[in-house]
């Protein structure tokens, strides 16, 4: 999936990957993360951690007409507010991707994966 940008002087296509991995190294930037989670659960329910070179893999990117929607699944910090750092979160990933790319997001979805003590 890809996303079009129409300006003045021409049109901008910038590719779901990318999307995902500005929105993924965005998110990293706030406190109380540990990291992105897999979107997919183990067996046992346990919350794969994906390392840094993995930003995109914790973000999923809709599309549906006009509408952007971006699902992060994460994995917070153990002692922290979960709900202030889920709001940090979307806020932040909104405001990148408006400043860095120019795409207005209609909805940034959080989905905790698990919680961690951060090292």
């Amino acid at each position: 999936m890809s996303i079009e940008l129409t300006q003045e002087l021409g049109k901008i296509i910038v590719t779901g990957d990318v999307v995902a991995t500005l929105a993924g190294s965005a998110a990293l930037e706030c406190y109380g993360l540990v990291g992105m989670a897999s979107r997919k659960q183990l067996k046992d329910g346990i919350a794969e951690l994906l390392g840094r070179d993995n930003l995109g893999r914790g973000v999923e990117v809709r599309r549906d007409g006009d509408n952007v929607e971006i699902d992060l699944y994460i994995i917070v910090s153990y002692g922290t507010k979960i709900s202030e750092v889920a709001h940090n979160v979307q806020n932040r990933v909104k405001y990148v991707l408006n400043d860095v790319v120019g795409l207005k997001v209609d909805a940034v979805n959080i989905f905790v994966q698990g919680v961690r003590v951060a090292r």
